[in-house]
């Protein structure tokens, strides 16, 4: 079965009602405790204490609960995206608190729920996986505009190759074997990644904000 997936998908999330997204998020919980393939429609009736018919008056099938539940995590991490973009920090405070965001995504993320994603539902994992691409792209191409804009980055700076190097930086941290998750979402190492890569891409003036304000950023992290 051919499971759609587009930016349309998203806006009709946000026409569901409270019950339908209740149970989302209640089937969002069992997918990341127990994996996909596990939890059946009888578990899901069973667990929400609904009958199977009121199930399927909200979700005709597991593909459409499945597609609905992942685009649910998706919509979610735009949300917050979007209001770190309404916050109107400089790049480098933006920056900061998109980092603080990937570090919140590694550590809610869930290698059995996206192996199962994959293997049984490839064309929806496919489709989400270049959702997820292009906002991480779009995200750190407008953030290197903007920083050599406000003179905080090198103005040589090449957006699309940074932009690039960004995402396929983050894919290969979930799927690799020097660093455990554990390593990956400590605050030494998210530190460490982050110091790296802005000690690449700041121009002095923005050299001199960081240092001067990251205790500042680094607040709560510790």
């Amino acid at each position: 079965m051919r499971i759609k997936v587009s930016a349309v998908l998203f806006s009709y999330l946000c026409e569901m009602d409270d019950k339908t997204l209740h149970i989302l998020e209640q089937v969002r919980r069992l997918y990341h405790r127990y994996g996909i393939k596990s939890v059946t429609m009888d578990d899901v009736a069973e667990h929400l204490c609904i009958s199977k018919k009121t199930l399927y008056k909200h979700f005709t099938n597991k593909e459409e609960l499945v597609r609905d539940v992942v685009l649910m995590d998706h919509s979610n991490r735009n949300k917050f995206f979007q209001e770190i973009k309404n916050k109107n920090l400089n790049a480098i405070e933006e920056l900061f608190e998109v980092y603080r965001m990937i570090n919140t995504m590694f550590r809610d993320y869930n290698a059995s729920m996206e192996y199962d994603i994959h293997k049984y539902y490839p064309d929806l994992s496919s489709r989400v996986k270049d959702i997820r691409r292009k906002k991480m792209y779009d995200t750190m191409y407008n953030n290197m505009n903007k920083g050599k804009k406000e003179g905080l980055y090198r103005k040589e700076l090449n957006s699309k190759i940074i932009a690039r190097l960004h995402v396929f930086k983050v894919e290969n941290m979930y799927d690799n074997d020097i660093f455990t998750m554990e390593e990956l979402v400590s605050f030494k190492v998210f530190n460490e990644v982050f110091v790296y890569h802005m000690q690449g891409i700041m121009s002095a003036e923005g050299r001199s904000f960081f240092e001067d304000n990251f205790t500042r950023l680094n607040a709560g992290l510790g």
